[in-house]
């Protein structure tokens, strides 16, 4: 049988055989890969699978078949079903969970009640630890400020500006979490400064996050971003807000920063769940900035990475593919990439009961992808007018 975790990226050279393993696996079950999960039950394509392993796993225990994922084969099995199995667990990358504890210096601080409003307890657990982190990182390279990329609505940034006192730039896609983080910011402000003012303590000034709503397209707008200095003039931060959203990323610190001098200050680009495309565009933006002096990225969203370029010449595909795996002419489209997200952890916390529940999700959208391709996608689509998607024909039944 094969060998848990048997193969490596420590060299150039053990990487490329990991991949060309990985091409081999997986090159006579292509047509799963390429294929959305509803489509196995659309498209029949349970009749590819070997017989054996079909008339095996019909009879297997709910908690079995949620176990599969992480690799787990039942002595009963086909030999050649635990064979692949097993082999699809050694080409797997080791999903340990890092210690943060191991960062010499850092404290992980317990949120307040003020800061922490609006956060379910995953959250918050995230932010605590990943502001520590930040700025942890942020002091040992000499940096005062974070650019926040993907800020949503403000939990990471307010924490490093409040607890930590680090100048602060929330960036995000969306002018309702803009205008969110700043009145969120400004509850927080108050509340500290009325506490200040009730405990008698000298009155100082807080560090707020400037936010912007911008669109990140290229890193040569985070670029540009993160060169500017960070104010914390109210007025300002309207006026940087209300121009942010641009056609023309490459022209941002000319269209949007026009009074804003260059620092040479040092920086930290970091980002919680940043999405898709934005944890690749971090990326370069920290080997192109000379200012970004660390990035910490929590990605998420990798099913949204993009692999062609779309139509704008100042952005670049975000799927970050190394010229040994180009070499190797391999291509993952968004069913693939889907697929590759799921968790085989998320499966195995599973019960019996909510697996169950899961399956019939699937199942049930199967269904309607197959109502929907039998009654609708032969329709051509008006987009003046959406009566053909609503409204059936007379040829069709009312009912369906």
């Amino acid at each position: 049988m094969a060998e848990e975790f048997k193969y490596s990226c420590n060299t150039a050279s053990e990487t490329i055989e990991w991949i060309h393993a990985i091409i081999n696996f997986i090159a006579p079950y292509r047509y799963f890969l390429d294929a959305h999960v509803v489509n196995f039950f659309k498209d029949r394509l349970w009749e590819a699978v070997d017989k054996e392993w079909m008339d095996c796993l019909r009879k297997e225990s709910v908690e079995n078949l949620l176990r599969i994922p992480s690799g787990v084969v039942q002595d009963h099995w086909p030999g050649s079903l635990k064979e692949y199995i097993l082999t699809l667990r050694s080409l797997s990358l080791s999903r340990e969970q890092a210690d943060c504890q191991e960062f010499s210096g850092m404290h992980t601080a317990l949120l307040s009640n003020v800061l922490a409003q609006g956060m379910n307890h995953k959250k918050k657990h995230e932010v605590e630890a990943l502001s520590s982190l930040v700025s942890l990182v942020a002091k040992q390279v000499g940096a005062r400020t974070v650019v926040d990329v993907g800020a949503g609505q403000g939990y990471l940034a307010q924490v490093l500006a409040f607890d930590y006192q680090l100048s602060v730039i929330a960036i995000d896609a969306c002018s309702y979490h803009g205008k969110i983080t700043d009145a969120r910011a400004e509850r927080i402000r108050k509340h500290y400064a009325a506490k200040m003012r009730k405990n008698c303590s000298e009155q100082r000034e807080f560090s707020v996050p400037m936010t912007v709503t911008c669109r990140v397209l290229s890193s040569d707008t985070l670029r540009a971003l993160s060169n500017s200095p960070v104010e914390n003039d109210h007025a300002q931060n309207q006026h940087l807000n209300q121009k942010c959203s641009v056609s023309q990323p490459s022209r941002f610190a000319e269209d949007i920063l026009p009074s804003r001098s260059y620092s040479d200050s040092t920086l930290v680009i970091a980002g919680l769940h940043a999405c898709g495309d934005l944890s690749v565009t971090m990326l370069r933006t920290f080997l192109e900035c000379d200012n970004a002096k660390a990035v910490i990225s929590v990605g998420c969203c990798y099913n949204l990475l993009s692999e062609e370029a779309i139509d704008t010449a100042d952005s670049c595909c975000g799927f970050p593919v190394s010229q040994g795996v180009k070499s190797a002419g391999v291509m993952l489209d968004k069913s693939a990439r889907d697929l590759a997200c799921q968790s085989a952890d998320r499966w195995r916390g599973l019960d019996e009961h909510a697996g169950l529940h899961n399956f019939e999700l699937h199942a049930f959208r199967a269904a309607f992808q197959m109502t929907l391709s039998k009654h609708i996608a032969r329709k051509p689509y008006n987009r003046a007018s959406r009566e053909s998607l609503t409204t059936p024909t007379e040829s069709e039944d009312p009912g369906v």
